[in-house]
């Protein structure tokens, strides 16, 4: 590790460094499972179903790999990328170190949206299944980030009052969550829930890539073009205003980009915690805090946490998977209360 108050990583090491980690790790991540397959028949499957080869291959080992070990690992990476992203962001506009992508309370709209669907069968069509639960998540998480808004007075607010009504708003929704479940549901519908409810990867396939993967990258692009905003952000609200900056709209904008990411993310995926406090904290440190680079930086960087955070989340307990947010949080704890510990000793 480096000293405090070295000088930060060139960036296109720590890049170039990171997207190789990176394909190794999804290479790791699909070469792992119950079912024991070589390293060859998991290549050739790939380059196959790319239309690169054609090696004659079981037909079963062909499947579990390019329609479920390589999609779960790349939507695993993508949901990485957008957490670290959202949180960096949150963490720049709120000027708060502790700050993540769930303090607009997204986090738990999408639960009680989803608990809805589940449990009492609330809308979005019958037998939908998945569809019909990422539906009801999404529509939880975007009336999180409405109440939000409204309580926070939309683009007027300050730090202080969008962090306290993001609090309002994630024990409004928890409550409700919780009055659901205890009145409502059945052992399995309560079991159900909770495992969702921590993260998991098991049911996502191609098509939940295709959206993850366009949510994340148009949220990338955009909080890139706004990249010396939030370097001025930074400074606080006075200062970026005093550089011609709009902050009313500025904030708004990267609000509504960070909440699309995480709808999409947790609609589709659950809640996995600590992604989007612990990684920008890293590459912040690896990288410097300029935008233009601790951006991209925590893309990767989260990108690469999330598939480890997947693989040891099949291969920690023999026979059975652990919800992903087990896993994260697993780390994220003992990073969170460093953090903590340096933010009480710089204040």
């Amino acid at each position: 590790m480096r000293a405090a108050g070295a000088a930060p990583l060139p960036f296109g090491v720590f890049l170039l460094a990171g997207l190789g980690l990176l394909l190794l790790a999804v290479g790791l991540n699909v070469g792992v499972g119950d079912l024991r397959i070589p390293l060859t028949t998991t290549f050739y499957a790939i380059t196959n179903a790319l239309g690169w080869t054609a090696e004659p291959l079981n037909r079963i080992h062909e499947t579990v790999i390019w329609d479920y070990r390589l999609s779960r690992s790349l939507v695993a990476a993508c949901c990485g990328a957008g957490l670290a992203l959202s949180g960096a962001v949150m963490q720049s506009l709120l000027r708060n170190p502790l700050a993540e992508p769930y303090v607009l309370g997204i986090s738990a709209g999408a639960s009680t949206g989803a608990v809805a669907v589940v449990i009492l069968g609330v809308g979005f069509g019958a037998g939908l299944g998945a569809a019909s639960l990422s539906a009801g998540a999404f529509a939880g998480a975007f009336a999180a980030f409405a109440f939000v808004a409204l309580l926070s007075d939309g683009t007027r607010s300050g730090a202080d009052r969008t962090i306290l009504a993001g609090v309002a708003a994630s024990q409004l929704f928890n409550a409700v969550t919780a009055y659901i479940v205890t009145t409502s549901a059945n052992a399995q519908q309560a079991r159900d829930v909770m495992f969702w409810l921590l993260g998991s990867f098991g049911g996502v396939r191609w098509p939940d890539f295709m959206l993850v993967s366009a949510a994340v990258a148009l949220g990338l692009a955009g909080c890139l073009l706004y990249a010396r905003i939030l370097d001025a952000f930074s400074f606080g609200d006075d200062a970026a205003a005093a550089l011609g900056v709009n902050t009313g709209r500025a904030r708004m904008v990267l609000f509504a980009i960070t909440a699309l990411m995480t709808a999409t993310i947790v609609s589709m995926v659950g809640s996995i915690g600590f992604v989007g406090l612990v990684v920008p904290h890293a590459v912040r440190f690896a990288v410097g805090p300029l935008h233009g680079r601790l951006l991209p930086g925590c893309a990767v960087a989260g990108a690469l946490f999330m598939v480890l955070a997947d693989l040891a989340s099949r291969v920690l307990v023999p026979q059975q998977i652990l919800p992903v947010g087990v896993v994260t949080a697993l780390v994220g704890v003992p990073v969170f209360s460093l953090i903590l510990y340096r933010v009480q000793r710089a204040s």
